[in-house]
């Protein structure tokens, strides 16, 4: 596969296909792990197993975890990067962490995450976007944009464009749905015409 140039409206972005990317070894590329770390055994003990499986590229963990309200649990912080370097040295699984803030991609790649994702509440937010592109200027990770808690494809495209902008080529859209007030069978609502769209 050849590098793709996928034209926004009028922006280029310089995309490298996944197939060429260093986790990549047949669709559909598998993420897994626990949504939020919570101690060294957990973790690693979650990932013996997915490791066991074969089946797993990319290992992933939360370890700053946005929440709605003040004084809930917002993840263990710098020390699950320890666990994660732990999971990847022995295990031989890439890992992965979301950040939400410059601090957190510093962090981030001093500890030598394989790729970062930046969630829903997040992506929505063109300053914390830019903060985030800046801080991961250069560096050799992949990145995983999810789509905004908004249902607005122009904030998700300029997400996208801020990190592109900053040199990073391995980057992916992720569509995780869309918040909304309307009583659904989903979590968050697919509203599939936007990923659509953005494809």
């Amino acid at each position: 596969m050849k590098r793709e140039t996928i034209t926004t409206t009028d922006k280029k972005l310089d995309i490298t296909p996944i197939e060429e990317w260093p986790i990549y070894k047949q669709r559909p590329l598998m993420i897994a792990g626990p949504c939020s770390a919570e101690s060294e055994e957990q973790v690693m003990l979650t990932a013996a197993g997915l490791a066991a499986t074969g089946r797993v590229d990319l290992f992933r963990a939360g370890i700053w975890k946005p929440r709605t309200r003040p004084d809930q649990f917002e993840g263990v912080g710098t020390v699950g990067l320890k666990w994660l370097r732990q999971v990847r040295e022995v295990y031989g699984l890439p890992v992965s962490v979301e950040v939400a803030t410059e601090k957190h991609v510093y962090e981030a790649l001093k500890h030598g995450v394989d790729a970062v994702w930046i969630g829903a509440r997040t992506s929505v937010n063109p300053f914390a976007m830019q903060e985030i592109a800046t801080a991961l200027k250069g560096a050799e990770v992949m990145v995983f944009v999810k789509n905004p808690i908004n249902p607005d494809l122009e904030l998700w495209i300029g997400a996208i464009e801020r990190i592109s902008k900053a040199g990073i080529t391995r980057l992916a859209a992720i569509h995780r749905g869309f918040s909304s007030w309307e009583k659904s069978a989903f979590r968050n609502q697919p509203r599939w015409q936007i990923p659509v769209e953005l494809r």
